[in-house]
């Protein structure tokens, strides 16, 4: 197998010096780079350049500069995506977010980790287990995800979380480590927000 193969079967693989997985996150960053560096009115050249970026995208996408990730095909997002400043997606495990997904500032998906042992480590060697996040869910500013992690549907993460854990369908969640506080229910509808 390939450091690449490895990597995208969930195995021990040489991502520091392996060269086509180095030339790989070069592009990918050198795009993130032009990205973010692109004047925010110019929305059409921002939208071509995002889509080129990401492996899969609804219509409509949009993330606020500066956004960076590793390889950025691994990526896929579903319709009305939006995620705020300063996100970072280590995208080797692949990432996957669903239909409304809306991300608040200074978060992170990261599905590379690296041994524990220092040996293995000092090799350059991790692995990378991929995220799903479901539809419908609000990540809130400062939030971490960590590698293997799925969010699932009508989900709330409070900010400041680490989520290391799976999280159901219709949960408010937050912490660190992130857990379920409660269930959304039919009463958050008819919360009085006029205050």
């Amino acid at each position: 197998m390939t450091e690449k193969e490895k990597m995208e079967n969930q195995k021990l693989y040489d991502a520091n010096y392996d060269i086509e997985l180095e030339a790989e996150r070069v592009r990918c960053k050198t795009k993130c780079q032009i990205y973010n560096s692109l004047p925010i009115e110019d929305v059409e050249e921002r939208h071509r350049v995002l889509k080129n970026i990401l492996g899969k995208t609804g219509d409509l996408v949009h993330i606020e500069p500066d956004f960076w990730c590793d390889y950025g095909y691994r990526i896929k997002v579903g319709e009305n995506f939006y995620a705020n400043h300063g996100l970072v997606i280590l995208d080797a495990g692949g990432v996957t977010f669903g239909d409304n997904v809306f991300i608040a500032p200074s978060c992170g998906f990261h599905t590379s980790g690296h041994p524990i042992d220092f040996e293995r480590r000092n090799q350059g060697l991790e692995y990378a287990y991929p995220i799903v996040v479901g539809d419908n869910v609000w990540i809130g500013a400062g939030v971490q995800v960590m590698p293997g992690v799925s969010i699932g549907s009508n989900v709330v993460i409070g900010g400041g979380s680490v989520v290391v854990k799976d999280i159901p369908d219709n949960s408010v969640a937050v912490g660190n480590p992130c857990r379920v506080i409660r269930r959304i229910t039919e009463q958050d509808k008819w919360t009085n927000w006029d205050r």
